[in-house]
């Protein structure tokens, strides 16, 4: 059990410190420059770990359109919001609005693949919504303002992360952990790069620098690649309820950081907006018990 919670640490240390990384790269490189690169080391380090393990990979038989469409939801188009997010929000509240991905997936497997929600849950999606209420501090005649577009760009992301999760479980399955997050990286690094070659051909002069590297190092290669790694670790070694404990833990690691390194300033309405988020996300996991798996006495 300690390896499985230091594992779960290490994550929530690693994803904290991804809107650190794309705060700092922000001052030099523009949103889908940054997407580019960190979908290209974690490309990277998931290529090395294959060799690694000599491990066969059967082309012609993989899902291609099916790891397209993920690729495209769980990993350009959000970090592409984020990025976005991030040039008007601090990194500290757009990983607090990042806590809200459970509730999205509630609602997106409602409305798109005909699952049901119970009472608790529809309770929790409502708690969380009022915590996004409460964290935006939107006042009246500040409906346009840059804080409000950067939150409803970071909302926008997670509802990609709840509309992927729900893709991958319906049409990844068969593939391994190491081939869905390596396939699905390596798509995204070509579409990204279409992408930013097509708007700034010159990106490349200015993309990899000193200052660059060390942030897309901790970006790509840990926050894309060993994170995918350690994420599904604790899926497949603990639960899915386990691992979606890293949810709780990112805000605070990167509220933190964000603080420490950045000297962003921490507001009440992010404290209590953050704390009201969570009860939101708890109340929606709360599962029901069992009544068949009670023991009667004879």
């Amino acid at each position: 059990m300690g390896k499985l919670y230091t594992a779960l640490i290490g994550l929530s240390i690693i994803w904290g410190t991804s809107f650190l990384f794309i705060k700092v790269l922000l001052t030099s490189l523009g949103p889908i420059s940054i997407v580019f690169g960190r979908c290209l080391f974690g490309t990277i380090i998931l290529f090395v770990i294959i060799i690694l393990q000599k491990k066969k990979i059967i082309l012609k038989k993989l899902p291609w359109f099916k790891l397209i469409l993920v690729a495209m939801t769980n990993n350009v188009l959000p970090w592409l919001l984020i990025c976005s997010s991030e040039t008007k929000l601090t990194s500290s509240m757009a990983s607090i609005i990042n806590a809200t991905t459970p509730i999205w997936t509630l609602i997106i497997g409602f409305i798109f693949f005909s699952s049901s929600l119970r009472k608790s849950q529809w309770i929790g999606i409502f708690v969380g919504f009022i915590g996004i209420f409460i964290l935006s501090d939107v006042k009246l005649g500040e409906l346009y303002s840059g804080n409000l577009t950067g939150i409803l760009l970071m909302t926008g992301a997670t509802f990609c992360y709840g509309l992927a999760s729900h893709l991958t479980k319906k049409h990844l399955t068969d593939l391994s952990v190491l081939e869905t997050s390596f396939f699905t990286l390596l798509i995204s690094t070509i579409m990204s790069f279409i992408i930013v070659w097509s708007t700034n051909p010159r990106f490349i002069s200015s993309f990899i620098t000193i200052e660059t590297v060390g942030p897309f190092i901790g970006l790509g290669a840990l926050g894309s690649g060993i994170a995918y790694l350690l994420f599904y670790y604790l899926v497949k070694k603990g639960s899915p309820e386990f691992a979606s404990l890293v949810t709780y833990l990112v805000p605070i690691s990167a509220v933190f950081w964000g603080a420490m390194l950045l000297k962003e300033n921490i507001h009440l309405s992010m404290i209590i907006g953050l704390a009201v988020i969570f009860i939101g996300v708890y109340i929606a996991s709360i599962k029901p018990k069992d009544k068949s798996n009670v023991t009667h006495a004879a």
